[in-house]
């Protein structure tokens, strides 16, 4: 069985294409503001417009298959960017119609897990999901991914686009700070964590103020030491409060190899496996979409008539059915 997986939730348009549990294509291209500029809706949709069909043809050339091959067209429903939803529920509500097959609406969010156990062979995690626009701290339970923690305010991912943004660093802030951050050393930042949530406005503002003063490398250092170790604790309760002893690591941020290194760690003094998901499949991408739709399409998800996008459509909002 075949699946075509359509991302485009915010600045990054992708196609896939998986097979049973093998991935066949993995195309994408990125929408990169200009410099000191954030993501703008309306480009990026723009972008989305401009490259999808061309996006689709490498995909399937890369498969070596027709899109009269594939039995369903998922396509990332929610969260994220309104326009550029907008873009993806219409070009898979399309595809879908013309070509006679299943459309299967798929959270981007449990799109992100889903890839990240298929690679590592993760069983039963925790998961650390960080991203531009999520960061939550998961685990299934009873019937769903339920959400331990999560961010108050502003992602993980968008906090440090928007520090690096105002050093006058260009989208995405995320490489630039983790190579900073080696040549760093250590300056007061503020830490908050409220019981099992976190909140990233304050460093950010701290942060901020300090470009003045001090040296970008020290900031973009203690700025990832503060933040990741945040992101640990709150991690390694959830995984004392569960008694689950694998951690995964999903979603964009969790390409930064200090966090990683971070990760083991705790996982190493707790007697637990860590799973970092693989580069290829970190940031946003349509073979998460693909595989997650097949996954779901499998286990009974009916087919929707109409394709449609939730804007807040939430990880713990989903029927978790295939566990």
């Amino acid at each position: 069985m075949i699946s075509i997986g359509i991302e485009g939730t915010s600045h990054t348009l992708g196609v896939g294409i998986a097979m049973d549990g093998k991935i066949l294509a993995n195309e994408r291209d990125m929408y990169k503001p200009p410099e000191g500029w954030g993501i703008h809706p309306g480009e990026a949709k723009k972008h989305h417009l401009e490259l999808k069909d061309e996006m689709l043809k490498r995909a399937l050339e890369k498969a070596k298959i027709s899109i009269e091959d594939a039995d369903i067209i998922s396509y990332s429903a929610g969260p994220g960017l309104p326009p550029c939803l907008r873009v993806t529920a219409e070009f898979a509500g399309a595809l879908a119609e013309k070509y006679g097959k299943a459309l299967i609406p798929v959270n981007h969010c449990v799109a992100h897990i889903e890839i990240g156990k298929l690679c590592t062979g993760a069983k039963d995690p925790i998961m650390l999901y960080v991203s531009g626009g999520n960061t939550q701290i998961i685990g299934y339970f009873n019937g769903r991914y339920r959400v331990f923690g999560e961010t108050q305010d502003i992602a993980i991912g968008n906090a440090i686009d928007m520090l690096m943004r105002a050093a006058g660093k260009q989208f995405p802030g995320g490489p630039v700070m983790e190579k900073l951050a080696k040549e760093g050393k250590y300056i007061e930042m503020p830490y908050v964590v409220k019981g099992m949530d976190l909140s990233f406005s304050g460093i950010l503002t701290a942060a901020k103020n300090k470009l003045a003063s001090q040296k970008l490398e020290d900031i973009s250092f203690s700025f990832q030491e503060t933040c990741f170790s945040m992101l640990v604790e709150v991690a390694e309760r959830a995984m004392a409060h569960t008694g689950k002893n694998e951690l995964l690591l999903v979603g964009g941020v969790a390409a930064n190899k200090r966090l990683q290194e971070m990760c083991r760690i705790m996982c190493e003094e707790r007697n637990a496996i860590f799973y970092p998901v693989p580069m290829e499949f970190a940031g946003d991408n349509g073979a998460n979409i693909a595989y997650t739709g097949l996954v779901q399409y499998k286990n009974g998800a009916k087919p929707i008539e109409k394709s449609d996008f939730w804007q807040n459509w939430r990880t713990d909002e989903v029927e978790v059915n295939w566990i």
